[in-house]
């Protein structure tokens, strides 16, 4: 292959682990490095240090520089960087998927202008491929669902809490003590991460722009442990689950937010910090596919992948990979959260008074509600029951409505949780 010149903004976790892979290509060479601190110790054997500078408009204005490397995360200064490299007809390949949620329609656009590519294979789901195979090999098919765990620190939040009846507080803390979870925690366990990537995913999968600002998100930081053990003893698992589909009208309904998955369904089985990807279409049908969503050697996968791809093309031809330019004219009609049809799980507390159970079911089908399942937890020192309820498939806004009427009753004291089943 031709010799392919590239410069990496970034060298933290990932943008070590893609220099430490590219050792094995002799026809890339690494040009420069931008990183915020050029006297950094950096743990790799025989490192030159002299590639490091605190200036990345070094690599996106250097002549010299085929491709440019965005590891580094976050809109600021990445969009501008790119926006000069683009400009500058280098080639991008970038793991960055909140810029690329929030603003890549700008920038697939100044790239296709200027006839160049932008490979993002990492920025979903670390080391599974996913991006390229929906461009390339299942371009035949019209994919109308998604049901995905694209986050690793929460699936391994929600393993532990199931596995080990730990509190959430608990095992946040100690997916911060592996390294799981960051010292703020926050982009992760309120559903950031996993909304940027389905809304990349649903946009590529569904061919409209996904709007991340429509977007319904929900994290995990409401979920108890009794709430873990009472799924379970109804035979679910709760996981966070980002989802998109394409409903009868053409609509398209795109989420994150916990779940109640059926212990049998496939995603209810992955564990720990694993992430997984289940798409249907037509006509190939249903898909799975499960890996490594995080971490340096998986991202740095499809990274250098994304690399070789480019550099594969630019010996063949100075055209860009057709099937991988992102043309998405159409912009996704998405609906709000309060016209989704979903089976639910609700976790009532109540006085301990005859006709409780009958209020919940006046007022579930005053809301048009039926309930599949209800079941009471027991009895508090307060005299209070906790009660829980499992409902039929119901609209949204009828459930948000029943949830309401029944604080307003004198017996119902609080909605602990509200929960969404996956069906």
């Amino acid at each position: 292959m031709k010799n392919l010149k590239v410069g990496i903004i970034g060298f933290g976790t990932v943008g070590t682990g893609v220099y430490k892979v590219l050792q094995n290509f002799n026809n890339i060479e690494i040009v420069k490095i931008a990183v915020k601190n050029i006297n950094k110790k950096r743990d790799i054997e025989n490192f030159n240090y002299n590639l490091l500078t605190d200036n990345a408009e070094e690599i996106v204005n250097n002549p010299n520089i085929d491709v440019v490397i965005e590891v580094a995360g976050g809109v600021n200064p990445a969009l501008d960087l790119l926006k000069i490299a683009i400009k500058n007809k280098k080639h991008i390949v970038t793991a960055n998927k909140e810029l690329l949620a929030k603003h890549g329609s700008e920038l697939f656009s100044l790239a296709k202008e200027n006839k160049i590519l932008i490979l993002y294979e990492a920025a979903v789901a670390g080391g599974i491929p996913i991006i390229m195979p929906i461009k390339t090999i299942l371009c035949a098919n019209k994919i109308t669902k998604i049901a995905a765990i694209l986050n690793g620190t929460t699936n391994y939040i929600l393993t532990k809490m199931g596995e080990k009846d730990l509190s959430y507080d608990v095992a946040l803390k100690q997916a911060q003590e592996l390294g799981y979870a960051e010292t703020d925690p926050t982009g992760d366990v309120e559903g950031f991460d996993a909304a940027y990537k389905i809304a990349i995913l649903a946009t590529i999968s569904f061919n409209k722009k996904v709007d991340i600002n429509k977007i319904y998100r929900e994290g995990i930081t409401k979920i108890t442990a009794q709430d873990i053990k009472s799924a379970k003893e109804l035979g679910y698992r709760i996981k966070l689950i980002a989802m998109g589909q394409v409903l009868s009208d053409g609509k398209i309904d795109v989420r994150v937010h916990p779940m109640l998955v059926a212990k049998k369904h496939l995603l209810a089985k992955i564990n720990n910090a694993t992430n997984s990807i289940m798409l249907s279409g037509y006509p190939v049908g249903d898909l799975v596919l499960t890996g490594a969503g995080a971490g340096a050697e998986p991202t740095a996968s499809s990274v250098v992948g994304d690399l070789l791809v480019i550099a594969s093309e630019l010996e063949s031809s100075n055209n860009p990979l057709p099937q991988a330019i992102c043309n998405h004219s159409q912009i996704a009609n998405q609906i709000n959260i309060g016209d989704t049809f979903n089976e639910y799980y609700i976790a009532i507390n109540a006085s301990n008074n005859p006709g409780v159970i009958g209020v919940i079911g006046t007022i579930c089908g005053k809301n048009n509600i039926n309930i599949s399942t209800i079941m009471q937890k027991g009895i508090n020192e307060d005299n209070t029951a906790e009660i829980v309820v499992i409902t039929e498939v119901s609209k949204e806004s009828d459930i948000q409505n029943a949830l309401k009427e029944m604080l307003h009753s004198d017996c119902i004291k609080k909605i602990d949780n509200l929960l969404r089943v996956m069906n």
